[in-house]
């Protein structure tokens, strides 16, 4: 059968029935068995870091949690073997020769009582070896555990030195616990709280006492420092270790290295000092997500036994009525609460056995088998938008307050659904399905804010928020050079508040023109992942107006000096430490006005130029019309006139053009080239009507009689 994220319960046997063919029963016992082992770590939970979980069961802050996923601020275990999905949260493996050093200040080197260690682990049967979980030793020169959490021969032991104290006496140190649990290749829970001399253990929220505890000395006070590492022990290596151990690690030439390593898988390793974890936490953090169910309605169960085991995988009834085993098998359902399911089959197995009044004829009832089918769900899309472009003053940016990096953000998930058709359209093979789009509310538990371009320079720029809006939220922060991490699981709208208090101050802007910064958010450790948003904030620079109150004027101040030092080859000192530099925007506005006005001085040139030309051409064209067309007329010349009196006036109409000409030189010197031209063309002519005039004026002498 088929099972719907978010649909509830699914009935799982509506129309069982029990048939015994007329045999009288006295009794009946049924165990309905759900197989979840191959889900995440062991059914299905939420996925969310064990951070989230302990804050999202009730747990108080503190805790420090030795394997995180790999990020920017907590990379340690980027080495280490996983199990490469989402679906279900961080596995890490450890093959006997992988182990990992926890950074100094990660977690204090002496632990303050009460304290709390937490772990998920899957163990099969190993050697006789020590296998260390967890080892806080000496870093150099001698081999003290302060405290270890180790596997020997499937036992669990947790060793515990305590500190220095005036009373030099025989302490409990040691602790054993054997349990079929540590060697069963299966994954279980196991939270260990300490509070001397009681040290408490619980397995899948069931609370287990040491069958054996030994005592030592406290540590002799020492200003050695401590490692701690996860999956070995930091240790002087002898001889007697094992043979088949693969070192590593280790200093050359050193005498310390890892041994001791762990062979299995483990998860959600957490430390919390100075607090107890409480039994309603406990059970929180192994309770199932998913199980089988049994309403008790309608006098379903009524006069039976019932029992579930802690995850609720396995159902127990047992009774003496056919007709109420009935009822109540057929009111089984499977219940998944997540809004996420991890998707995939889960098993189910069904066995009976019935007592008879005669056991020799009493019927033997076969297992029945089946399985369920949890279906993929909706994928959610995880869409950020906002403002992605911008620019602020310079000033803002060195202010306390900074300049907001996602005033306007938003963040909307959605889901895409396939809608069938309805009416006539229903049973037509050839219409086709409709997407809806539909938008959804759920949690967030992570953004990371990651600075594009060069690294935070921690001397002059950081990022900031509001710590104390974030600890009322119960959300964490982690920051580095390479940006910054919020943390923690709570609702969208939640974490679009904290994202509007995210600012970013430069204390030193003169040299900063943009910044560019990149957002993402992810839901259950990363299982749905949004889009990349991306900003980018530019910075205005503007100059003092009380020292520089006209920009065309201060412009040589800062011109020269930087073309002397290009001629020398340097970069000189600047003498006037109260001058600014200009920016680019103001040199661009300069050589704009300056290239404006010369278009306009040009402009006006060419104009005037052309006026006057036209000017000249019109004179020229009226002296033209005044001329006499003497073609049609008779002229009576007095024979006494002579020919240098004609030659006189001819000269003197030369010369007036002349002085035109050379007038018109001193206006405009680019038209004095045309006007010489158009003299010398109109000389020509001109001449040769004076030798005509000159061959008219000649006597007709051929007529007369002397």
């Amino acid at each position: 059968m088929e099972y719907e994220p978010g649909t509830g319960s699914l009935a799982l046997f509506p129309s069982i029935h029990l048939e015994t063919c007329d045999e009288p029963i006295t009794s009946i016992e049924t165990t309905v068995e759900l197989e979840t082992n191959h889900i995440g770590k062991g059914c299905d939970r939420d996925t969310y870091s064990e951070k989230s979980l302990h804050r999202l069961c009730g747990a108080s802050s503190g805790t420090v949690e030795l394997l995180p996923p790999p990020s920017s601020t907590a990379n340690w275990t980027a080495g280490l073997s996983t199990d490469n999905g989402h679906d279900s949260d961080q596995v890490f493996e450890f093959n006997g020769t992988q182990a990992v050093k926890i950074p100094e200040g990660t977690v204090i080197d002496n632990l303050k009582e009460p304290f709390t260690i937490s772990v998920w682990m899957r163990h099969g049967p190993g050697a006789r070896e020590k296998e260390t979980i967890l080892c806080n030793s000496d870093e150099t020169t001698m081999n003290r555990h302060h405290y270890s959490l180790y596997v020997h021969n499937c036992r669990l032991v947790f060793l515990f030195r305590q500190d220095p104290s005036e009373a030099d006496t025989y302490k409990p140190s040691e602790f054993h616990w054997k349990l079929e649990q540590v060697c069963d290749k299966e994954w279980h829970h196991y939270v260990l709280n300490t509070e001397f001399p009681a040290v408490t253990l619980y397995v899948d929220g069931v609370s287990y006492d040491p069958f054996l505890v030994t005592e030592d000395y406290p540590l002799h006070p020492s200003k050695l420092g401590a490692q701690l590492v996860v999956g070995a022990c930091w240790q002087e290596f002898t001889e007697h270790e094992n043979d088949n151990e693969t070192l590593t690690e280790a200093d050359a030439g050193a005498e310390q290295r890892l041994t001791q390593y762990f062979r299995g898988n483990l998860a959600g390793l957490l430390i919390r000092s100075g607090k107890l974890e409480s039994k309603q936490v406990i059970d929180c953090l192994y309770t199932c997500k998913e199980g089988l169910n049994l309403p008790i309605v309608d006098g379903v169960g009524k006069g039976m036994k019932i029992h579930f085991n802690p995850s609720q995988s396995v159902l127990s009834l047992e009774g003496d009525d056919i007709d109420s085993f009935d009822k109540a098998m057929q009111h089984i359902a499977y219940l998944n609460s997540r809004q996420f399911p991890t998707p995939g089959i889960r098993r189910l197995k069904i066995s009976t056995k019935v007592k008879c009044f005669n056991e020799e004829t009493c019927i033997t009832i076969p297992d029945v088998d089946g399985y369920i089918m949890v279906l993929q769900p909706e994928e959610p899309k995880i869409s950020l938008s906002g403002i992605d472009h911008f620019a602020r003053a310079a000033s803002e940016f060195e202010s306390s307050e900074g300049v907001t990096l996602f005033p306007e953000l938003r963040i909307v998930s959605t889901i895409t659904r396939e809608v069938e058709p309805e009416g006539e359209g229903e049973d037509d093979p050839t219409v086709q399905e409709s997407m809806v789009s539909e938008e959804i509310l759920h949690n967030l538990d992570s953004c990371e804010i990651s600075v594009l371009g060069d690294e935070l320079d921690p001397e002059q720029e950081s990022l900031e928020v509001d710590m104390l809006q974030l600890q009322q939220k119960g959300i964490e922060m982690s920051s580095s050079n390479l940006g910054m991490i919020i943390s923690g699981v709570d609702t969208m709208s939640s974490y679009e508040q904290i994202l509007h208090l995210i600012r970013y101050r430069n204390w030193h802007t003169a040299s900063l023109f943009d910044r560019k910064f990149k957002l993402v958010c992810s839901e259950l450790n990363g299982r749905y992942i949004s889009n990349e948003f991306k900003v980018e904030v530019n910075v205005i620079h503007t100059a003092n107006p009380e020292e520089h109150p006209n920009h065309i004027v201060a412009q040589p101040q800062f011109v020269h000096p930087v073309q002397s030092a290009s001629l020398l080859g340097h970069n000189p000192v600047n003498p006037h430490p109260s001058s600014v530099v200009p920016s680019a925007a103001t040199i661009v506005i300069v050589v704009c006005v300056s290239f404006l006005a010369f278009m306009i001085i040009l402009g006006v040139f060419r104009i005037r130029a052309a006026h006057q030309r036209t000017m000249r051409d019109h004179e020229n064209g009226k002296e033209n019309e005044m001329d006499w067309d003497d073609s049609a007329l008779t002229i009576t010349v007095n024979p006494m006139e002579t020919y240098e009196d004609q030659h006189s006036s001819e000269e003197e109409e030369e010369e007036e053009e002349e002085e035109e000409s050379e007038d018109g030189e001193e206006e405009d010197d680019i038209t004095s080239a045309e006007s010489e031209s158009s003299e010398e063309e109109e000389g020509e002519p001109e001449d040769q009507q004076n030798v005509n005039r000159q061959q008219q004026l000649e006597w007709d002498d051929s007529t007369l009689s002397y």
